[in-house]
């Protein structure tokens, strides 16, 4: 599908018609779309995990567009890429059981840990500065995308967690590799191998975010990066690159691969896909 960016646009989102009067060009594909695309006059350019129902969990197809975005952000006229959830409930819950569930084996689970584990390492070192605006409940491979980003902000009331231990795996799409380099290592551990939520609070004392925000995501995100966003896009670049080669001296892209061929190890074990049935019964029970 072509990419058009268009200023003073309407559009029907969830049911409600939202108008934007030119402070911000916005692309918007199809409402059901599992993910959106659009680009602020301030230089962000904007993925919102457009899949609510499902807790916005990833799938193929959201993979899709985030290296669709990827490729987006290289644009001269983007400063920052950032990423959010769509609705009010949830930035991400991970990888989507329904759909992952159908991979069993250790070779179709590297299939799609190492692709989402070469997503996040492009992230990770995007020429730009990158920030994941977490707009509710992050769990998971949620904590993982968040993680990947320089910057994390997260609504007051929300709760995140790397719960991977509870189904019987680690972190497979290269995100405790990315815990246990941002934040300091004997709360990184304790964070992954405890598997537990953490408030909003906690989760600003240990580091893992680094503003708590009010009311909209979008406008949390601008003020939070208002003076960065106003420096040159190739001074922001010429610092990035500085971190970038912090990154690539780390070898980060060999041990976030080497983390998803591990978790793939355990994903085919019997012990993931008892948990993974017990909690697939548990949600039908529950729906």
């Amino acid at each position: 599908m072509k990419n058009t960016f268009r200023k003073n646009i309407a559009f029907s989102f969830y049911g409600k018609l939202i108008k934007f009067n030119g402070t911000r060009l916005v692309f918007r594909r199809v409402s059901m779309e599992p993910y959106i695309i659009s680009k602020e006059n301030e230089g962000v350019l904007l993925f919102i995990i457009n899949r609510p129902d499902r807790r916005n969990a990833i799938n193929f197809e959201v993979m899709n567009g985030l290296e669709e975005a990827i490729r987006l952000a290289s644009a001269d006229d983007v400063k920052v890429f950032a990423i959010t959830g769509a609705g009010s409930q949830a930035f991400c819950s991970g990888g989507d059981l329904a759909a992952f569930h159908l991979l069993k084996t250790e070779e179709q689970a590297y299939g799609m840990l190492s692709r989402m584990a070469g997503i996040l390492y492009k992230i990770l070192v995007l020429p730009k500065p990158t920030i994941a605006i977490l707009n509710g409940t992050t769990v998971g491979g949620g904590c993982e995308i968040a993680s990947a980003c320089d910057f994390r902000i997260g609504i007051n009331g929300m709760k995140a967690g790397f719960v991977q231990a509870n189904l019987a795996i680690t972190t497979g799409w290269g995100g405790g590799t990315l815990l246990l380099e941002k934040l300091q290592q004997p709360s990184a551990l304790k964070m992954l191998l405890d598997a537990k939520l953490h408030t909003a609070v906690e989760l600003r004392e240990i580091g893992f975010l680094h503003d708590l925000y009010e009311g909209d995501p979008m406008e949390a995100c601008l003020s939070f990066l208002k003076e960065s966003l106003e420096k040159e896009t190739s001074v922001l670049e010429a610092y990035k690159s500085l971190l970038n080669k912090k990154w690539e001296l780390l070898s980060m892209r060999e041990r976030m691969n080497d983390e998803a061929a591990r978790c793939a190890v355990l994903w085919e074990g019997e012990a993931h896909h008892k948990k993974v049935d017990e909690f697939m019964h548990q949600k039908n029970k529950n729906n």
